[in-house]
């Protein structure tokens, strides 16, 4: 096992080595490469496994300042970004939702409506994870459904389907509508800043539905090949009554999810609550802690991954890291060549890019980042801004290949039923999927909306 680690950390050093040469030989500054360089390390070491999940995420704090990219302090402070608290709140109230068995009431009414079996149950929970997304964001919704994954099933294998049908189904919808998830809201706030129209509700959904709908389908099937012989462990006839704290806890997951929604801005018409989500959701989550309720206490909250907390932290020091150095404008100028090749063929390299090059970056880093370099892009070639623009938000939610990649893959690989080969497995499969149908959709149903 030390060998294996060794001969992968070996693999991981010289692919980083490869990358700086490459980078610095093929024009980037000596800044750029070592940039270049660590981020290859990083991905390698994740993927591999050469070093432990946690250990490889604190690696940007000591490397960042070591390579004159980021100083100490800059790269520490992204490990106490606000979306973090987002997620230590949400970790408690999955916490709960497992302890309470809320978890077996949502699969009892899912697998009522679905057929009782290994592939119902992927569609019953690709399509849940799909549908919830579109009003809570997807943070929250895979952290509400995760657990139904180790519930529903003893096979690891399936056990793997399951989170990754509840974890890809949440990116999915999350594109659906523009509260969703945040590279939407960027995109409405980069829209604003710019002076251009904002999208109205309502046609974003029409959009946006189509391409949703048929990336579940996609989804669910491709997971259920190979699943006909898996067995769920759950079955109707385990039905038990709900219990007091059952309910207390849906009454609390349900005022929190109407705070949310309630808080999400309609612009124009409505400007929410104006309350921070990420206090609020911590807030819910110490809630659980106190006289009266007490659904978890301390040692329970000692299961929280904080692994995955760090390897966000790691992804927010990168996005800064790209900022910070310029590197983004360096992308933006190696991809002018394809603006001189016309809008398919730049459509085809943004997309591309976003989401097989940008795959380090998480989905949120990825809109704030991209969205600048292809609106330059639009002015460059002429192009349809507000499509290419909406393409890129997509891209940004289409991340299925890293757990760094959207919060739902962290929460997914935090669950322990599956390892980073099975995400980036079937990632790439949907990352491919999702490239191609998007790529047809702009050119295809979004002309009939003249953007």
């Amino acid at each position: 096992m030390a060998d294996k680690r060794v001969k992968n950390i070996t693999i991981a050093v010289l692919a980083a080595v490869g990358a700086y040469a490459i980078g610095f030989y093929g024009g980037l500054s000596d800044q750029h490469a070592r940039l270049l360089g660590a981020v290859v390390l990083l991905v390698a070491l994740w993927t591999n496994e050469g070093l432990p999940l946690g250990v490889v995420s604190l690696l940007p704090i000591a490397m960042f300042p070591a390579l004159g990219i980021l100083s100490v302090d800059k790269t520490a402070g992204n490990y106490a970004n606000g979306i973090i608290f987002l997620f230590l709140g949400g970790f408690m109230l999955a916490l709960a939702v497992e302890k309470t068995e809320l978890h077996k009431l949502i699969a009892h009414k899912l697998l009522k409506i679905f057929p009782a079996s290994a592939r119902g149950a992927i569609f019953a929970l690709s399509f849940t994870s799909g549908m919830l997304s579109t009003t809570l964001s997807n943070t929250t919704t895979a952290l509400l459904l995760m657990p139904l994954a180790h519930f529903l099933a003893s096979d690891i294998r399936l056990k793997m389907r399951l989170a990754l049908a509840i974890a890809f189904g949440a990116s999915v919808g999350g594109i659906t509508t523009p509260i969703a998830t945040p590279p939407n809201l960027i995109l409405f706030g980069f829209l604003n800043a710019q002076n251009m129209s904002t999208i109205s509700f309502m046609r974003w959904i029409a959009l946006m539905t189509p391409l949703a709908i048929l990336m579940l389908i996609a989804l669910a099937s491709i997971l259920s090949i190979g699943a006909k012989d898996m067995k769920l462990t759950y079955s109707l006839s385990q039905w038990t009554p709900v219990t007091k704290d059952q309910k207390k806890l849906g009454a609390i997951i349900l005022i929190l999810a109407a705070l949310l929604a309630l808080n999400s801005p309609i612009e124009p018409y409505y400007g929410g609550l104006g309350l921070n989500e990420q206090a609020l959701i911590l807030f819910f989550g110490l809630l659980l802690f106190m006289p009266g309720l007490s659904f978890i206490d301390w040692n329970d909250s000692k299961k929280i991954p904080y692994e995955i907390i760090f390897l966000f932290g790691a992804g927010f020091a990168l996005s800064q890291a790209f900022l910070t150095t310029g590197l983004d404008k360096s992308a933006a100028n190696a991809m002018a060549f394809f603006v001189s090749k016309g809008s398919l063929t730049t459509l085809i390299a943004i997309i591309f890019a976003m989401c097989f090059l940008a795959f380090a970056i998480s989905n949120t880093a990825k809109a704030s980042i991209a969205l600048p370099i292809v609106y330059s892009l639009c002015l460059q070639g002429g192009f349809s801004a507000e499509r290419f623009l909406l393409a890129a938000t997509v891209c940004a939610s289409f991340s299925f290949l890293l757990p760094i990649s959207t919060p739902p893959n962290a929460i997914a690989f935090s669950s322990g039923a599956l390892k980073i080969k099975d995400m980036a497995f079937y990632g790439f499969i949907f990352t491919l999927i999702g490239s191609c149908l998007l790529i047809a959709t702009v050119y295809g149903y979004w002309t009939l909306f003249l953007i």
